[in-house]
């Protein structure tokens, strides 16, 4: 597994330690809103509100809470979120990508904005970095689901590209207009995913050494940090004893 991926697995165990749980919820449920208000508030219907709530069910999200966020979605005086992604570099010339839903986009970017140069990095324009990644979808399940055989049969039958299996589980990669139909496929034969989601992913990595890894992390962990930034991509990968240290 490249030492970015390790990272992210890391960072998201980190998460779910130490986040604070109301701001988390508070993030899962603004995803949950705006799937269902693009879409049908019926996550059988709804690729992106199903991929959602997947991910709220993960993160423990109470069922009440869940369903609060799908009704808010019909509400006339609901809030109104925009979809921004910001491209830039981080320390070391990584390219980074913020996904974000806001109700104040001058607020949003001039808070990214000072994240990226406080580390000493700097935004820039859209479409800047993302040419290097690739917008993929991913389908996860538990490596009690399937030995990696299977999983590997049953994910190409439904069209998916590729599959990584370990002890940590399965994750099927598909393309992105496929994601609903591959999920489909899968679930009729191994039942719910822990994850569906569309996520760019980096089509090379860039090492990096522990002193620009540790100013990486500062600037991913204050920009994951803020009330309206849901996800952030990057292409780096860190050393073997860099990855040892975080995951101590």
């Amino acid at each position: 597994m490249a030492g970015h991926s390790q990272f992210k697995n890391i960072m998201h165990r980190k998460g779910r330690q130490d986040a604070m749980r109301s701001k988390l919820f508070s993030k899962l449920a603004r995803e949950i809103t705006v799937s269902a208000k693009m879409g049908l508030p019926d996550p059988s219907m709804n690729a992106r509100l199903r991929a959602a709530i997947l991910a709220a069910r993960a993160e423990n999200m109470p069922k009440d809470n869940i369903e609060r966020a799908i009704k808010k979605a019909g509400g006339v005086d609901g809030e109104n979120y925009e979809e921004i992604r910001y491209e830039g570099y981080g320390p070391g010339g990584v390219a980074v990508i913020v996904e974000a839903l806001t109700d104040n986009r001058n607020r949003t970017a001039g808070e990214v904005r000072s994240y990226f140069t406080k580390a000493g990095g700097n935004l820039a324009e859209t479409g800047a970095v993302s040419f290097m990644f690739d917008r993929v979808g991913v389908v996860e399940y538990d490596a009690a689901k399937a030995d990696s055989d299977t999983m590997m049969e049953a994910a190409i039958e439904a069209g998916a590209e590729d599959v990584s299996s370990s002890e940590d589980g399965h994750e099927v990669v598909c393309a992105a207009d496929s994601l609903a139909e591959v999920q489909r496929l899968l679930e009729a034969r191994f039942g719910e995913p822990r994850k569906a989601a569309l996520v760019w992913r980096p089509q090379n990595t860039i090492a990096v050494d522990d002193e620009t890894g540790e100013k990486l992390i500062r600037l991913i962990e204050t920009l994951e940090d803020n009330d309206d930034v849901q996800n952030v991509t990057a292409n780096f990968e860190l050393s073997e004893a860099m990855v040892a240290k975080m995951s101590a």
